[in-house]
């Protein structure tokens, strides 16, 4: 039947990680820059990094679904570029800006420079060389048993609730009962 599984592999050195990096609560997220889904999730999940400040580690991981969604893909790679100048998170955070997904080759080049990276970097055939980190996080959901986006797992257990910053901070928080 295949439903979501355990995080395959465990959040580790390689992911992208906002906190630090032994805070005791974990909250991965596989998502995709033009998925609505993920866009309405990322202020509720801004809050619940807020909230819980140094107790959490939150990673992301791109899970670009590129047949719904053709920009995805660029979108994904042009994180990475950013990725390598130490930039990860100021360009997640320009691509999931509030309003519509912005896109395109051009608007990457905008979020580049609200990244403080170099736009050619960010737009291909630049991005090429980032191809198989992206395509590596999506694997990596895959085996997870991620179907959509936004998947969430919380101290590395899939989180199935409502993505609303109240509800993932109680999954964080709250310690499973023995049975």
């Amino acid at each position: 039947m295949g439903g979501i599984g355990q995080l395959d592999p465990p959040l580790g050195a390689y992911d992208h990680v906002a906190g630090r990096p032994d805070a005791p609560l974990s909250l991965v997220e596989y998502g995709d820059f033009e998925c609505p889904y993920c866009r309405a999730a990322a202020p509720e999940l801004e809050e619940v990094r807020e909230r819980l400040g140094d107790q959490l580690r939150f990673a992301f991981r791109h899970f670009p679904l590129h047949e719904l969604h053709p920009h995805a893909l660029a979108a994904a790679t042009a994180a990475e570029m950013a990725a390598l100048e130490g930039r990860f998170w100021p360009m997640h955070d320009s691509l999931y800006a509030p309003g519509p997904p912005r896109l395109t080759q051009a608007d990457l080049r905008d979020h580049a420079v609200a990244a403080g990276v170099d736009p050619d970097k960010v737009v291909w055939p630049a991005t090429r060389m980032v191809e198989d980190r992206v395509e590596a996080d999506f694997n990596s959901g895959v085996r997870s048993g991620v179907r959509g986006t936004p998947t969430l797992f919380v101290n590395g257990e899939p989180y199935r609730g409502e993505v609303r910053a109240d509800r993932v901070i109680a999954a964080l928080t709250t310690v499973p009962s023995e049975s």
